[in-house]
């Protein structure tokens, strides 16, 4: 009989609704419950397409006999964390103090009052490696809490007060200058992998924000060291295991330095954030390889994760069934040389072992190989490459597919209305830009309330219970702003405005012009959660940095542009310290110190050939952070474009910044060289 999670919206927790564990969703009345029962809370965090929460699931909560044991002894609370980032964020940072680690499955015992007095992660059914059993934690807890209940509320008690007292210092509200990004960029070169590409060992992860960042610091200041470090680390990274060789869309993480061997979930805002740094790279250098891989991810996106109504599915399962009826993990993604041959023939599959390093022995478990395109010498013929890669393409859509996390995120598809719309522009795909409006749409329609509040989630065009966060505010608008620009259509800036009016409304610290991560009418926990470190994805505080700034540029609106420039203090703080913790953070203040430039275009109409090849133009600068309003003279789409007469009766486009302005032109060459540094 399902329990009370089969009429959540979560994938995650639907996964959970025939567990024999009467699971509770988060709720006031789970608690009230736990206080009337007089019994602690089993709080168990995860994610649908997490590994060892699947894991987890079927060594304890699928067995009867530990669900009846917790179904006696513990009210147990099921949570998405991508659903409940707040949630996740305030117990991950109290196992992280409480233990120096941190991931997920995420096992957390509470108060009735919600404060945590024992943590943990994976527990197995068995004890191992030095891990008791699942059944041995359960027990000790019961036993503390029913034999030695003061010494638990007091823990409970100094764990809430420790965590109260973390409050971030991030010095002050002054955005960063030359002397920070500097130290910035000479940490990040000592930790980079000049052999392998990236930064740091095992694993590792692709540092999106940190290559947007090092693109737009190269566009400002011509820095070849920081060009190199992005161009070299995308090269290695689209080589590797990591990316899908056949089609397209990046992994979670490399599990070695080489980028061989990948986590092999594929999660939306990964591929949101690396196809646009991959637009970027060929914007700024016009690499052929970039072009393919943000092209290929982009279709990726498209292809495997839109959802019917229009938005994107958050992610695909690492594990698959590898045939015989086990799911095993990169089961979909992995070759050995006699499946290439039942699939090639033997000549083809020769060819093929050789271009996509499959060998004998295997570069992952039982004798199976990661795709990749290593670096040989000699020439293959593309035709017959092109020709392997579709007919493997196609054996490998027979196979048993991943599982799909198909539940919308209002963040992550803000970050992939921003990639689509971009690519869309660049390489004159306008199927990409549509599939941005569509998604857009769906954010418009379906997640944003009366006043403009975001949902977190929907799936399947019904919207889930919880209110956006931060980051949903932030990324919703940053894909606004990027659609307004590509697309000339002004009622998207506007709807980016409402957004960004909430968080200057609700979100920012009046005293320091910190963020915080839930509005402040939001459900209170034990601690307002607040990090700006970026890691996975721009952080919420970062994220409304930037599109604050964006924003400020397209309506000369002075409380945004003041709330980007305080936000930005914490990007002077750690900049220097841990700047691959901040990535997005050195990305926006690139743009700040840039400006960023202002480009109006104005023409007869907007299909004007001449028209849209200024605006063309426009979109293809390099200058970090630079806004682009498209129009008709006397156009009120946008205020940039107010007050821009033609020149001689061309269309014209006018670049200003700080308050200065070029001269305004009709030559395309002569606004490229405006743009680009």
């Amino acid at each position: 009989m399902p329990n009370r999670l089969a009429q959540e919206t979560s994938p995650y927790l639907l996964q959970h609704a025939d567990n024999p564990v009467d699971w509770w969703p988060w709720s006031a009345e789970a608690f009230d419950e736990a206080r009337s029962s007089g019994k602690p809370v089993l709080l168990s965090v995860g994610y649908s397409s997490c590994h060892w929460c699947h894991v987890m699931a079927r060594e304890s909560f699928e067995d009867r006999r530990t669900a009846d044991y917790l179904n006696e002894h513990f009210v147990n609370i099921k949570v998405d964390r991508e659903e409940r980032p707040d949630v996740d964020a305030v117990y991950m940072e109290a196992v992280q103090a409480a233990t120096g680690q941190g991931g997920w499955p995420m096992t957390v015992f509470l108060t009735a009052a919600g404060e945590p007095f024992y943590f943990g992660t994976y527990f197995p059914p068995a004890p191992r490696h030095g891990m008791p059993s699942f059944r041995q934690v359960l027990e000790g807890v019961h036993s503390a809490w029913t034999e030695r209940r003061d010494e638990v509320d007091e823990v409970a008690g100094k764990i809430v007060r420790d965590l109260a007292g973390r409050e971030i210092s991030y010095g002050d509200t002054q955005s960063p200058g030359e002397e920070e990004i500097a130290r910035a960029l000479l940490g990040l070169t000592r930790e980079y992998d000049a052999q392998r590409g990236g930064f740091g060992g095992a694993p590792k992860f692709p540092p999106s924000m940190v290559i947007e960042f090092l693109l737009r610091h190269h566009a400002r200041t011509g820095s070849e060291g920081a060009l190199q470090m992005a161009q070299d680390t995308c090269e290695r990274m689209a080589r590797g295991g990591i990316y899908d060789q056949l089609g397209g869309g990046f992994a979670r993480y490399s599990v070695d330095r080489d980028w061989t061997v990948p986590h092999f979930e594929k999660m939306l805002y990964d591929n949101a954030l690396l196809c646009r740094v991959y637009a970027h790279l060929w914007r700024a250098t016009g690499s052929e390889l970039a072009r393919r891989v943000a092209l290929e991810t982009a279709d990726f996106m498209v292809r495997e994760l839109r959802t019917n109504e229009g938005g994107f599915a958050s992610a695909l399962d690492a594990d698959s069934d590898d045939g015989s009826g086990r799911h095993v993990e990169g089961a979909y993604y992995v070759w050995t040389p006699r499946q290439l041959a039942e699939v090639l023939g033997e000549q083809d599959a020769a060819l093929a072992a050789a271009h996509f390093g499959v060998t004998e022995e295997g570069t992952f478990e039982e004798g199976a190989s990661v795709l990749q395109l290593p670096q040989q010498e000699g020439v293959f013929d593309a035709e017959k490459i092109a020709s392997v890669r579709a007919r493997l393409l196609a054996a490998r859509a027979e196979r048993p597919a991943p599982g799909r996390d198909d539940k919308v995120v209002a963040a992550w598809n803000g970050l992939a209305v921003a990639a689509l719309a971009e690519t869309g522009a660049y390489f004159d795909r306008p199927d990409l830009v549509e599939a941005a409006v569509s998604a857009a749409d769906l954010l418009v329609r379906l997640h944003l309330d009366e006043h403009a509040r975001p949902a977190r989630t929907s799936r399947d065009g019904r919207v889930g219970a919880h209110a956006g966060v931060l980051e949903d505010y932030a990324d919703v608008a940053e894909g606004f702003l990027a659609l307004a620009s590509v697309t000339g259509e002004g009622v998207w800036l506007e709807f980016a405005g409402l957004l960004l009016d909430h968080v200057l409304a609700g979100f920012v610290d009046p005293e320091l012009g910190a963020l915080y991560d839930t509005a402040a009418d939001a459900e209170r926990l034990i601690r307002r959660p607040q990090d700006p470190t970026d890691n996975a994805t721009p952080s919420g505080w970062t994220a409304a940095a930037g599109a604050l700034l964006g924003y400020a540029a397209q309506t000369g609106s002075e409380p945004h542009r003041v709330a980007a420039e305080r936000a930005l203090g914490v990007v002077k703080a750690l900049g220097p310290r841990v700047p691959r913790f901040i990535g997005w953070g050195l990305a926006v203040a690139e743009a700040l110190l840039d400006g960023p430039r202002e480009v109006a275009v104005v023409g007869p109409a907007l299909d004007d050939p001449a028209t849209r090849a200024l605006h063309r133009t426009a979109l293809l600068g390099t200058a970090p952070g630079a806004v682009v309003a498209v129009g008709a003279v006397a156009s009120d789409e946008f205020p940039l474009l107010a007050d821009r007469p033609l020149v001689g009766g061309e269309p014209t486009a006018y670049v200003c910044r700080n308050f200065t302005c070029d001269a305004p032109t009709t030559d395309p060459e002569r606004l490229r060289g405006a743009l680009n540094g």
